[in-house]
């Protein structure tokens, strides 16, 4: 029987746009399981439906935590504008949301420090985004 992991990781992977965006619900949650952020990055830079990349980027956002915020601005640096501009979208559907959410601008700022150019730039992409958003 496969775990829960297991399956998201398998969906990664699926065909359907739809079981692509529940791994990318799913696998959110995992974002610093080596196999899982290699699928999530693979997710939020999906070349056939970018609802995917939104879907992704809104989970890793509401997640919140250092590796989930991290996948997002790795993830910066080899996106197109459109895969940008969704992935822009995504977080800004957490942020601009009535519920509580993780502090992104805080995770991004420690981001900044990371030992990665690509993070490092695509954090302080975020926290440009971040700071665009007012509740």
């Amino acid at each position: 029987m496969m775990s829960g992991v297991e399956v998201a990781l398998d969906g990664a992977s699926s065909p359907s746009w739809s079981q692509r965006v529940r791994a990318g619900h799913d696998l959110a949650s995992f974002s610093d399981v080596p196999e899982a952020a290699k699928a999530l990055v693979g997710l939020l830079l999906d070349v056939e439906d970018t609802a995917v990349t939104r879907q992704t980027a809104e989970a890793l956002a509401r997640v919140g935590t250092v590796a989930a915020v991290r996948l997002i601005a790795l993830a910066l640096a080899e996106a197109d504008d459109s895969h940008a501009d969704w992935m822009q979208t995504g977080v800004h559907d957490v942020l601009a949301g009535p519920d509580s959410v993780p502090d992104v601008a805080a995770v991004c700022v420690q981001l900044a420090r990371d030992g990665e150019a690509a993070v490092r730039q695509g954090a302080a992409e975020i926290l440009a985004w971040a700071g665009g958003v007012t509740h």
